[in-house]
């Protein structure tokens, strides 16, 4: 719409659809952390598959246009009503996001949807703007060598259209699915973050002047010290929990899972100790996703089971409940003297 060129659109995003297909595998190291590990395909976040959602008016467009027909992309539009008698209905772009998709097409542009909320996005738009910059360079050699970029864009298109998926990424026959097309899937963070070093990435980071082997290799290493410093704070958090509140407050309620929880930690400091026994950055970090997605929730539940039976005022940890509705489930009494609750 900007550049007025109807012809350049579809070649812009089959290149953008190409580099998703090929590069999923950056896509997915890029956003990797361990709670990342925890969130993928939950928590209205997307699976661990770098698949593409277009919507139904894009995906008509494009496949037209694979296909050799002519015609326009023209996003249709729905009404919504809120319900209120304040708001009135408006138009909003028919196209859904899909809150279940890690790459959507909607609203005149491509969104990221898998990265985590506390991750550092500098990593994420510098796999973004290499692997379309790779692309755009790829077909921009093609056609100045003589090509014809809409032969070039089909041709694109028909090879990487695996890539595209509209439907429920939560579905396991999809997910299935995709896996047998051979989009790219890697559940663990741990390695998708050694992808950083492989032969293709290395290759494609040097072309473009963006990193070397050697910067590919200290991202990669980096990471994985990363990932491995996050679940050792947080195992040896939990076990100071463990014996701080949980073990005294089963031994004075005289109830709960006691020997569980004393066994179980003395495996979490043994799983911190092989972790720092390991020789590499991706030693330590299998090792510590291991710990935390396997060893820490089983812990977890034991945890669950004790407060499930220790009365209220013996459990000293605050409980969801409190945490949720701390202003109807807490009482906090004014100070002698003091002018709390006093803001004239």
């Amino acid at each position: 719409e900007a550049s007025k060129n109807d012809d350049a659109f579809p070649v812009v995003m089959a290149a953008i659809v190409a580099a998703v297909d090929e590069h999923g595998d950056l896509m997915r190291a890029a956003i990797s952390s361990p709670g990342n590990d925890f969130r993928l395909g939950a928590c209205e976040a997307p699976p661990a598959i770098i698949s593409a959602y277009l919507g139904g008016d894009m995906t008509k467009y494009l496949e037209d246009f694979m296909n050799g027909a002519k015609s326009m992309y023209e996003p249709g539009k729905k009404v919504l009503d809120l319900g209120v008698s304040e708001v009135l209905p408006f138009e909003v772009p028919a196209e859904d996001r899909n809150r279940t998709s890690p790459f959507p097409y909607g609203g005149g542009r491509f969104e990221f949807r898998a990265v985590g909320s506390s991750q550092n996005v500098s990593l994420v738009n510098t796999v973004l703007n290499t692997i379309t910059a790779d692309k755009f360079d790829e077909f921009a050699t093609r056609i100045e060598a003589g090509e014809d970029p809409a032969e070039i864009a089909r041709a694109t298109l028909k090879k990487h259209w695996k890539v595209i998926f509209n439907g429920d990424n939560y579905c396991l026959d999809a997910q299935q699915d995709l896996t047998d097309r051979g989009v790219w899937r890697i559940d663990s963070g741990v390695e998708a973050i050694a992808q950083l070093s492989s032969k293709k990435n290395i290759e494609l980071f040097k072309k473009t002047g963006v990193l070397t082997e050697e910067e590919c290799k200290a991202r990669q290493d980096v990471l994985h010290d990363h990932y491995t410093g996050t679940v050792e704070m947080e195992a040896l958090c939990l076990v100071e929990m463990i014996n701080g509140h949980v073990i005294p407050s089963v031994k004075a309620a005289g109830a709960g899972p006691l020997e569980g929880l004393q066994a179980i930690v003395p495996k979490i400091k043994d799983a911190v100790a092989a972790i720092h026994a390991a020789e590499t950055s991706f030693e330590k970090a299998s090792l510590a996703r291991t710990l935390r997605l396997e060893t820490m929730v089983e812990m977890r539940e034991t945890c669950d089971e004790a407060e499930e039976v220790v009365p209220a005022d013996l459990w000293t940890l605050a409980t969801y409940k409190e945490l949720l509705f701390l202003d109807s489930h807490t009482t906090v009494k004014d100070p002698v003297g003091s002018d709390y609750g006093d803001f004239e």
